[in-house]
């Protein structure tokens, strides 16, 4: 030991605390050959998914299936003993364990025979995938009502005769005792829960899709999971919070997409007070502007048309005051409502004249527009109350927080959502904010930090507005585009120049090798080894789009998990899989139907491709685990040497 170490007052502290948990050198030491051990053993496989977008079927399709690893398993493992049939069978079982078993008990005559042979079968893809674990780690992740019988039969060995009739009289005693159903479904979730040891969701959970409450209570119950924060993400954390900007555009956006029942009946918030005020103040009105997009087809699309314009005047009033009150956000175009000729139903936009295809705004006062009436106030009021007492929810975002964050550096990579803001020029590009001039990582730091004070800090407006920057914000790292046109593609006719939203110049720059080093220097990552996984525009494959950016450094994820995107990037989403061998991106086809999977067993069609291949295999040594391991070995290392000097006393 480093004999300066004793000297350091701080670490002796350190020590006798230490020494509670390892009172001598034999409990030290054998914790020391364990993790020696534990770094020896392979890298855990990461998966990385962004923009899921509600897409709950897809999503839990995909987790279920480990990207396509599970059935290459079962393939490495039982291809030369069981036809493809049979490897559909087990493979959809082991996505579906409850579902599944329940079709299959009734077409199977000789039940009996059927569970020895599938238990059998189970156990082996079990202690396939199983073998690059600690048997601790295993177990802890069992099911632990047969977490022993589960250990025996991944443990016992099967070369010999030694133990075979113990092995067989297990899984006998198991259908004896009729709960052969429940081991099934217990090695099933093993099977899929050693697949993929942690799940890096690169954000946008929320909004489009039909089940984001579904997809957060899966995440909420995994085993190992982080989450950079989204635009999406962030404008429901915003709401949650109470920003009533960001109220309003979750509300819009759920009845644009014809997805109420995320709000009504995944997190219980009435739209009542809302729709009962539109189809009073707009009952003549057809708003056919607002009519919602019918990818979902269901819903009374005239009454929610209603509620979209509705709560789309309410946005625009509530934008144009936060934004009066927060000047250093620079808004392009900063109170539509303001510009408005009412008289002759046109409204300006830089110098040029655009005639409105809706002009009937029977709660604006032109003199005053963004002014909300006594009616919108109660609206937004009543709404407000209840994003803010959903249990569900705010279960839901304290998770998002508590799991989630604007960037993470993990195992030498760089996970972000949307952009580093840059100039044209290649340099970062600054925020101006009350605490002074921000750029790459501080800005994004910062970021951090006022999300979360919105959300923990007492009715903090500052920071509730800036909710609302980050979702849609100029410089916001999570937004990167020059503005949102909500109001120019809701009022105007087709105008390309009015609805485009340029991107930030990092959109371009980013294929550029030395742009993607200078960011990973920025984060403190080593530019030759790193990457930086980017989720958030859709890589449009069909037109010839590359998600390999900057010479192989950065990788772009979002393949279009959601259905509205399956057209313009003609596919169905990526996942990008780091295990000990390198990385590989998997892009997948688009999915049908849970039902469809269970019944028919069609899995989604996944195409895996090498990115970069590690040139030796990777350990846990190499991991930000590892080197935390190392310290704990170092520590103990220390404390043995504290024992054997005499500097601590061994405890009896």
């Amino acid at each position: 030991m480093n004999t300066t170490l004793l000297n350091d007052s701080n670490y002796y502290k350190f020590l006798k605390l230490l020494s509670k948990d390892y009172p001598d050198i034999s409990s030290a030491a054998a914790d020391i050959i364990k993790l020696n051990a534990i770094l020896n053993l392979p890298k855990g496989t990461e998966h990385f998914m962004s923009d899921i977008h509600g897409e709950y079927e897809a999503f839990n399709h995909i987790l279920n299936n480990a990207s396509g690893v599970i059935r290459n398993k079962i393939d490495e493992k039982l291809g030369t003993t069981i036809s493809i049939e049979e490897r559909k069978r087990l493979a959809t079982l082991i996505y579906y364990p409850e579902k599944k078993l329940r079709m299959i008990k009734e077409e199977v005559e000789d039940i009996e025979d059927w569970y020895k042979i599938t238990i059998y079968r189970l156990v082996e893809v079990c202690r396939y995938v199983a073998s690059k674990y600690t048997r601790s780690k295993v177990r802890k992740s069992m099911n632990r009502e047969f977490n022993y019988i589960i250990d025996e039969l991944l443990n016992i060995p099967r070369d010999g005769d030694n133990k075979e009739d113990y092995y067989s009289e297990i899984i006998n005693s198991v259908i004896r005792t009729d709960s052969a159903d429940d081991v099934i479904i217990a090695l099933s979730h093993l099977i899929s829960r050693l697949c993929i040891d942690r799940l890096h969701i690169v954000g946008d959970i929320f909004d489009r899709g039909p089940g984001a409450e579904i997809i957060m209570d899966t995440l909420c119950n995994y085993h190992s999971v982080d989450i950079q924060w989204g635009n999406h993400d962030i404008l429901w954390m915003g709401a949650a919070a109470g920003s009533e900007a960001c109220i309003a555009n979750v509300i819009r956006l759920c009845t644009k997409y014809n997805n109420t029942d995320t709000l009504e009946v995944g997190y219980g918030i009435s739209l009542r007070p809302i729709s009962t005020f539109a189809l009073e103040v707009y009952r003549d009105d057809p708003c056919e502007n607002f009519m919602p997009n019918d990818y979902m087809s269901r819903g009374d699309n005239e009454a929610v048309a209603k509620i979209n314009k509705a709560i789309t005047i309410i946005q625009l009033k509530l934008e144009g005051q936060l934004i009066a009150r927060n000047s250093h956000f620079q808004i392009d175009n900063p109170s539509p409502l303001e510009k408005i000729c009412y008289q002759n139903k046109t409204i300006e936009f830089d110098g040029k004249v655009y005639s409105l295809t809706d002009s009937s705004f029977p709660t604006v006062d032109p003199e005053n527009p963004n002014k909300l009436t006594d009616g919108e106030m109660q609206v937004i009021k009543r709404m407000k109350s209840l994003f803010l007492h959903s249990d569900r929810l705010q279960k839901h975002i304290r998770f998002i927080y508590n799991n989630g964050s604007m960037y993470t550096r993990y195992n030498g990579n760089l996970l972000y959502h949307g952009c580093i803001p840059m100039t044209a020029d290649g340099e970062f590009e600054s925020f101006e904010c009350p605490d002074g001039s921000l750029k790459g990582k501080e800005l994004l730091d910062y970021c951090d930090r006022m999300a979360r004070r919105a959300y923990f800090g007492k009715n903090n407006k500052d920071a509730l507005d800036f909710m609302w920057y980050l979702w849609c914000g100029k410089l916001s790292p999570l937004f990167g585009k020059a503005r949102m046109t909500t109001f120019e593609r809701c009022f105007l006719e087709n105008t390309p120049e009015l609805i485009a939203e340029p991107k930030n110049s990092y959109y371009t720059l980013y294929e550029s090798e030395e742009i993607c080093s200078k960011i990973l220097r920025e984060f403190e990552l080593d530019e030759n080894t790193s990457h930086i996984v980017n989720g958030h525009v859709p890589v449009r494959i069909k037109h010839g789009e590359s998600p390999i950016k900057g010479g192989g450094k950065l990788l772009v994820i979002d393949g279009g998990l959601s259905k509205p995107y399956h057209p313009k990037t003609g596919i169905a989403g990526y996942t990008l899989i780091f295990n000990s061998y390198g990385l590989h991106l998997v892009t997948h086809e688009p999915f049908e139907s849970t039902q469809k999977a269970i019944e028919n067993e069609i899995d989604i069609h996944s195409v895996s491709d090498f990115i970069e291949k590690t040139p030796t295999r990777l350990y846990i040594s190499d991991t930000d685990k590892g080197r935390e391991l190392q310290k704990r070995i170092t520590d103990l290392e220390n404390l043995i040497e504290a024992y054997r000097s005499g500097v601590l006393i061994k405890k009896n």
